[in-house]
């Protein structure tokens, strides 16, 4: 069944359905009501607006392309499984949480806590915007994407990001193997806690990076106005820039090329530092 050029305001205005194709609707309306697409199954909807909270809760096999959900469409995906989302604005607070298996390509994302507790998500050439950004979310493939907003890919486990640009401060604390390849992160307190966590071929930028961290590993990156560096880390690194400082590492072996202050004032601190 296909529907065509319709408004819909009511709670609940397609729950349930399997198998519909929409195109060029309207979700907004005086009656305010929730939740339109509830509970579907088989779900392609195209050119559409979305001005109401809670369209897609508990769907499965769902397309979404070339469609706009507005800052009043708040959690627009929750709980839904298998989601192809293409060239569509989702600009509602907590607008992807505890869903999998999503691909999101060609997307303009301005959304506060974002793809909390996701498994599974592909991103390609798309912009974000919002804090704390995919929170506790597990299994990410990232390429071309550019983040801006605090607090990004806290708690997140087993994943790949290439080719982006991330401004965000705090991200990547608490992360556990995950890959940064060919990306600009700029921020401060870098990836705190983390554990397996490599960067390869990354400009990384911002005072007190890398701390705390287990397992760390940089390889051929340069690092910018970066201070306080790796305070007690296990870190294994080949920068290639020269460095503002770089205080008490733990374990493992840092090549730099230079430093303008090394600090080890911590008996425990074995950390070594060449220059090279």
């Amino acid at each position: 069944m296909t529907i065509s050029g319709q408004t819909f305001d009511e709670e609940r205005a397609l729950y349930g359905q399997d198998g519909i194709v929409v195109e060029e609707c309207r979700f907004d309306g005086p009656a305010d009501g929730e939740s339109a697409f509830k509970e579907g199954r088989n779900i392609e909807v195209s050119k559409t607006f979305f001005n109401l909270r809670y369209p897609f809760w508990h769907d499965d096999n769902l397309t979404i392309k070339d469609s706009e959900m507005t800052d009043k469409c708040r959690a627009a995906l929750w709980y839904t499984n298998n989601a192809t989302i293409i060239g569509t604005k989702m600009h509602g607070i907590k607008a992807l949480r505890e869903c999998s298996d999503i691909k999101i390509f060609d997307c303009d994302i301005v959304s506060p806590e974002f793809g909390w507790s996701v498994d599974r998500i592909e991103m390609k050439d798309s912009t974000a915007e919002g804090e704390y950004f995919m929170m506790r979310s597990n299994n990410l493939k990232f390429e071309n994407v550019t983040l801006n907003g605090k607090y990004s890919f806290q708690y997140i486990t087993d994943s790949v990001f290439e080719n982006c640009t991330f401004n965000t401060k705090d991200a990547f604390w608490h992360a556990k193997n995950v890959v940064v390849r060919n990306s600009v992160i700029n921020g401060e307190y870098l990836a705190w806690y983390c554990e397996n966590v490599t960067f390869e071929n990354c400009t990384i930028s911002g005072t007190q990076p890398l701390c705390y961290c287990m397992g760390l590993k940089l390889i051929n990156c340069k690092m910018l106005n970066a201070d306080l560096a790796f305070e007690k880390s296990v870190v294994e690194a080949d920068i290639t820039t020269p460095m503002i400082s770089i205080k008490n590492p733990l374990l493992g072996t840092i090549n730099v090329p230079g430093v303008d202050e090394i600090i080890m004032d911590d008996p425990n601190a074995q950390g070594i530092i060449n220059i090279i």
